[in-house]
């Protein structure tokens, strides 16, 4: 069994958190900056059949190693795990920037060496994201998490702006490196900060490392990020290679789960699935990433196309939602720290955001700014009850040996559900697209959209396909809506379970609970 000591050292939470906001606007700003970086990267390498990877190679890094960061820092201290994190994620930034230098051989294998180091950097970057949450709550009592947490989610909202900004001056005025460059002074910071102020409780521990599960989650994961990735884009999806990935990702994932029921220390503790409300969180994040990551990719490209404005722009355009976010985040962080109640904000937050889905499926050729402004701040609204509010109840559901496992499990399922709704978003929307005349019209051949010939379409022409292109953006937002309506009714069974006001085991189930439990009548609470 893990023990732990507290540190009789209470540590500056403020100072502290302000190397733990820089590491997790690392990881947010990151995936931002390069997107914006991509062209040009791909005109300097001329390797554009590969370009997708870059992303791709950075989500499947941060995807596989969230757990596995987690339930590491449960063994070994999470001070010595998170300091690691940021290092790789730093080397990893040092060697995007110098991909296809003379460093490595020159720019004929600058695409494949990128790809390479981006799967590194993003290894790194699922460190810094779950381990941010996990200090947190080694440093803050459930009862006062609230608040720090809805600072985080501040970040989390700048970083989204902020973002495309910072990648469209750098790009312009500076080389395509700098994307990656520019982590290394804000990484320095951090660890020095971290390093000097961050006094976390000294952990004894008995441990044997899971190795067999780590490698089966990776290799199942990974699959099914590949599938998410390729379906419907490098493969049909009832081709031989997609049903190949589809029964590896299954294998392994029983495999997985066989092997976690009997590991004295699992990488994933399936136990913590026994308890309701950690059971229902999870479903919750999953269907949150789901429908915000996978919907909210195609506001910048109606703003872009529709509505006419440039990439940086677009940047600009999504404040509205980020305001509703960062607003409610921080009222409602203050609140719970208040009053302690937490079950009513992620049933309002599932209703709002479902709400600020259906509004934005009304978009069309002729919605203002102005209009489509109100609708992402709606959206906001919903997604700042909804973030951190989830990460506390998983947090406070778990006993504090588990907080970290618990914290990268709520990470990996916003995450993998993320992945797996870009996928399914972007195939609606191909295939809402595909036989209008906007689709005809922008067929780049081999079934891609090229949005460059909207510059050389008639001005009757270009109206009639920007209203196809709004119809199929409307329609990806109304298939949201259907994926967030369920998250009220999840969040309607979550059990209020009074926030602990120490770092301290949950309340165990009474006796006529677990006996409920034994009959089948009731989960754990």
């Amino acid at each position: 069994m893990t023990q732990a000591t507290q540190a009789d050292v209470r540590p500056n939470v403020r100072v502290v958190l302000f190397g733990l906001m820089i590491a997790m606007m690392l990881a947010m700003l990151d995936n931002m900056i390069v997107s914006t970086a991509l062209p040009r990267i791909t005109f300097e390498f001329g390797d554009a059949g590969h370009f997708t990877w870059i992303v791709t190679a950075y989500i499947l890094g941060t995807t596989v190693s969230t757990p596995i960061w987690g339930k590491l820092g449960d063994l070994y201290g999470r001070k010595t795990v998170f300091l690691t994190s940021v290092v790789v994620f730093l080397v990893g930034s040092a060697l995007c920037g110098m991909a296809g230098s003379a460093m490595f051989g020159g720019v004929d294998k600058g695409m494949i060496e990128l790809i390479a180091f981006r799967a590194v950097q993003g290894l790194g970057a699922g460190g810094l994201m779950v381990g941010v949450m996990a200090i947190i709550g080694d440093l803050v009592p459930p009862r006062e998490r609230g608040r720090y947490q809805g600072m985080i989610a501040g970040i989390m909202a700048i970083a989204m702006v902020a973002g495309p900004l910072v990648g469209g001056f750098i790009t312009d005025n500076l080389s395509w490196r700098w994307a990656f460059y520019v982590n290394l002074p804000l990484g320095g910071i951090a660890l020095i900060v971290l390093i000097t102020t961050m006094h976390l409780p000294k952990y004894r521990t008995e441990h044997r490392i899971d190795w067999l599960g780590a490698g089966l989650l990776s290799v199942g994961i990974t699959a099914a990020v590949l599938i998410t990735t390729w379906g419907g884009n490098e493969y049909d999806w009832v081709s031989p290679q997609i049903f190949g990935l589809a029964a590896l990702a299954l294998v392994t994932l029983v495999a997985f789960g066989l092997v976690e029921r009997r590991a004295p220390e699992p990488i994933l503790p399936l136990g913590l699935f026994a308890n309701r409300n950690f059971a229902l969180i999870s479903v919750i994040g999953f269907l949150l990433g789901f429908a915000m990551f996978g919907a909210m990719n195609f506001l910048p490209l109606y703003q872009q196309t529709v509505q006419g404005a440039s990439a940086t722009n677009s940047g600009l355009l999504l404040l509205p939602l980020m305001f509703g976010m960062l607003v409610v985040s921080l009222v409602i962080g203050r609140a719970i720290t208040k009053n302690g109640k937490y079950r009513a904000y992620p049933i309002v937050g599932g209703v709002v955001m479902a709400g600020g889905m259906a509004l934005l499926s009304m978009l069309d050729l002729n919605t203002s700014k102005l209009t489509s402004s109100l609708y992402m701040v709606v959206l906001g609204v919903g997604m700042g009850f909804l973030m951190q509010t989830s990460m506390l109840i998983a947090q406070n559901s778990v006993e504090q040996k588990d907080l970290g496992a618990a914290s990268g499990a709520a990470t990996f399922f916003r995450s993998i559900g993320g992945s797996f709704g870009v996928s399914l978003f972007g195939a609606i929307f191909a295939h809402r697209l595909a036989d209008s005349a906007a689709g005809k019209a922008l067929s780049g051949g081999e079934g891609e959209m090229d949005l460059e010939k909207l510059k050389d379409l008639s001005a009757q022409v270009r109206e009639v396909v920007l209203g196809g292109l709004a119809d199929a953006i409307s329609h990806v937002f109304l298939w949201a809506v259907l994926f967030t309506v369920v998250i009220p009714v999840l969040a309607w069974f979550i059990k209020e379970i009074p926030l602990r006001t120490a770092n301290e085991a949950p309340p165990q189930a009474t006796p006529e609970e677990e006996a409920e439990v034994a009959l089948g009548k009731a989960p754990v609470a």
